[in-house]
């Protein structure tokens, strides 16, 4: 950062007296951080006139800011502290922190977005069978045991959980048949 917060805020001044999204809430709300944090930067008589509803919003910001201004560098810095804390969507397209944000990406090395870690290159499908396939070895072994139910009959039982019906009521009959 090679300007200082004065710089910025004499530069950003016409941006934030000509943007609409800093309305009359959020500028309250920018005035009272300045005032209970930094009660030396904005008192409490300063705080009340900015925070004056009377008097239109673009006029309130202007003042603001010359007064920030005339209160220097630590009040400006204390100003962008306050902004990105409240509005940071206006606080990101100030004209100082897009050149900041352009010049920051040609100094620097460019950064490609994330590559995706990939564990193997199939698809859902293929784990899914996987698994599928685990699930149903594990239930033959387990109902395998069964002293009463054949091996064979209870994994076509098994198998005709997930099939069509007529193929489940086959299966079934076959496995009822069985007994």
């Amino acid at each position: 950062m090679g300007e200082s917060f004065y710089e910025q805020l004499r530069k950003d001044s016409r941006f934030l007296k000509t943007d609409r999204r800093l309305d009359t809430e959020l500028l309250d709300k920018l005035i009272l951080q300045l005032n209970r944090i930094y009660p030396q930067i904005l008192t409490d008589k300063e705080a009340t006139r900015f925070r004056d509803l009377d008097v239109p919003t673009c006029v309130r910001v202007e003042e603001l800011l010359s007064h920030l201004q005339e209160k220097g560098e630590e009040a400006c810095r204390e100003f962008y502290c306050a902004l990105h804390l409240h509005v940071e969507d206006v606080y990101f397209s100030l004209p100082t922190r897009l050149r900041l944000r352009e010049s920051g990406d040609r100094a620097g090395p460019i950064l490609k977005t994330r590559d995706r870690y990939v564990l193997n290159d199939r698809s859902p499908v293929f784990f899914i069978s996987c698994f599928s396939a685990a699930v149903g070895a594990a239930l033959l072994y387990y109902y395998g045991e069964s002293k009463e139910v054949s091996g064979s009959s209870s994994a076509l039982g098994l198998a005709a959980l997930g099939l069509s019906r007529k193929v489940r009521d086959v299966l079934i009959w076959y496995t009822d048949d069985g007994k």
